[in-house]
């Protein structure tokens, strides 16, 4: 019996962020004047009752991801690691990870996530320098990042990240190397570091486009890129996936999950899963959302069936981004024919691939998307 991993989508923030385009609400954008007390009273009960409908595969990792799940107090999100244990069955050491501001916490608070479960902490720092943190809209005090994070390991967290974002307009090399050793002083076993995605939609798009910000540098951008690596390697911190970064022993089961194609369960509005080549997603909005599961009904608003070709390219989409790259046998002769000119520029690695692989170098992590358009089918 193939293990099951669950994302759990809490959907509520205090304030919706210039450059984020997820699935996310203010309490008052759902309810004219409401708290979120008000409006995630009955979300809880909402998301239990979704996880009575997926497959009782022994589960292995458990992500609570939004929005900002340390909005809501452990002994709600408690309720849903039960539900998962006894539906489920929870596999010994599986990973429980909480998504974190770091100023939503308190040690107390952090201890009541331990106390119902909870193993894995990432906070989102996004960077350590005001003025870039004002452009991206975030309003955290990035002073708190060492307090909260010390807690966090004093309280049991045995997994403790961060994320970064760079590329952010307006970011200079110096300010992005303040972040890097800010983060590194940290008591912490993972960092993720993403490159920023202008969205369509979003604050910091219209922004952009009427001149007010100044448009992302992509060369700026990929010698940052080249420097958290640097960095992080230095500080005992392995790649294992383009944008992550681990202690040994540290990388994150959940996102693997993700990368090597096994079944998800996503539970909330918007929510994905896939299961054995089948994908289906949530309807979108919490409150329709939590109307249609509370009276019996499905909460999918659509799935589809992956084709052959389909789940292929997916393959090599997520598995050129692991260290481990592709195996060549399960390319075809253009495939190969086209991957050799990398080989060539440098961009993957010649000895992996005379011993069968189609790995990345440093460079080729730069430019891995390109190369990925080349080959997919």
């Amino acid at each position: 019996m193939a293990d099951l991993s669950f994302y759990v989508h809490i959907p509520y923030c205090i304030k919706r962020c210039g450059y984020c385009d997820f699935n996310t609400y203010t309490p008052s954008e759902l309810q004219d004047g409401a708290t979120l007390e008000i409006v995630s009273a009955d979300y809880i009960d909402a998301v239990v009752q979704e996880l009575k409908s997926a497959p009782k595969d022994p589960v292995s990792t458990i992500f609570f991801g939004g929005g900002t799940p340390s909005l809501l107090p452990a002994k709600d999100l408690g309720r849903v690691i039960s539900a998962i244990r006894e539906h489920n069955g929870l596999r010994e050491g599986a990973e429980i990870t909480l998504e974190a501001n770091p100023d939503s916490v308190t040690p107390e608070k952090l201890a009541d996530y331990i106390s119902v479960g909870f193993n894995r902490i990432s906070f989102g720092a996004q960077s350590f320098v005001p003025h870039v943190l004002a452009t991206l809209d975030r309003t955290h005090n990035p002073e708190n990042l060492l307090q909260v994070t010390t807690w966090a390991k004093e309280v049991g967290f045995s997994e403790i990240s961060v994320d970064l974002i760079y590329g952010t307009p307006g970011e200079s090399l110096a300010d992005w190397q303040t972040s890097i050793d800010a983060a590194l002083t940290l008591p912490i076993t993972h960092i993720s570091a993403y490159a920023l995605i202008i969205e369509e939609g979003t604050k910091l798009a219209a922004q952009i486009k009427r001149g007010e910000v100044a448009q992302v540098d992509d060369d700026l951008t990929a010698e940052k890129y080249l420097v958290a690596d640097k960095e992080f390697s230095a500080a005992g911190f392995e790649w294992y996936e383009l944008s992550n970064w681990a202690k040994s022993g540290s990388l994150s089961k959940h996102n693997l999950a993700y990368w090597l194609g096994d079944n998800w369960w996503g539970a909330g509005p918007g929510a994905h899963s896939h299961l054995n080549g089948k994908r289906f997603w949530n309807v979108k909005h919490p409150n329709l959302y939590k109307e249609k599961v509370l009276s019996n009904q499905s909460p999918v608003a659509d799935s589809e069936l992956l084709e052959e070709l389909q789940i292929e390219s997916e393959r090599l989409m997520l598995s050129l981004r692991l260290p481990s790259g592709v195996d060549k046998q399960s390319l075809n002769e253009q495939q190969i024919s086209e991957l050799s000119s990398y080989v060539e520029s440098g961009h993957l690695d010649l000895a992996n691939w005379n011993q069968g692989r189609a790995t990345l170098t440093l460079d080729g992590r730069l430019i891995a998307d390109r190369i990925l358009r080349q080959i997919l089918l």
